[in-house]
């Protein structure tokens, strides 16, 4: 398990460090145009994902720390239960460390710093950080290992 923990604890130190130069930077520069379709931003989300109630009353803060460290701990439990399931447990620890990375932004700074902005044909990808790109990704991890046929235990 330390292993998948140790994954985890490395998207948590990359998000955080790119999250900390992001502010850095773009809070002086402004946006900045890398490519035609890339950007790089700087947007205090205060929802979820997409922005998912970031309109509301102040209360969503502390509702999706609440579910991020209940996920977390569920986590941990599913780690250890699930030792020798590697996919499984790698998918999880990209989980993992990306909810930890976006909670430690709500607790510090009251909402989730995102930088990254894919766009094309004026349509922007709403922004996104190294968390959101580890939860995705440990999400499509998850419905891989789900839908790999699984070996049959043999009949004696």
């Amino acid at each position: 398990m330390l292993r998948w923990l140790g994954v985890s604890a490395v998207v948590v130190v990359i998000d955080q460090l790119t999250k900390y130069i992001a502010v850095a930077e773009l809070t002086a520069r402004g946006a900045v145009e890398v490519t035609s379709f890339f950007n790089l931003v700087l947007v205090y989300n205060r929802g979820a994902a997409f922005s998912f109630l970031a309109g509301a009353g102040g209360w969503q803060r502390e509702f999706f720390i609440t579910i991020a460290l209940i996920a977390s701990a569920w986590i941990v439990w599913l780690l250890r239960r699930h030792p020798q399931q590697t996919l499984f447990c790698a998918a999880l620890a990209l989980v993992l460390g990306g909810a930890i990375g976006n909670v430690i932004d709500r607790v510090l700074l009251g909402a989730v710093v995102d930088f990254l902005d894919f766009h094309a044909a004026g349509w922007h990808w709403p922004a996104f950080n190294v968390a959101d790109s580890a939860i995705c990704c440990g999400a499509a991890l998850l419905i891989w290992d789900g839908m790999r046929t699984q070996p049959q235990p043999k009949v004696t």
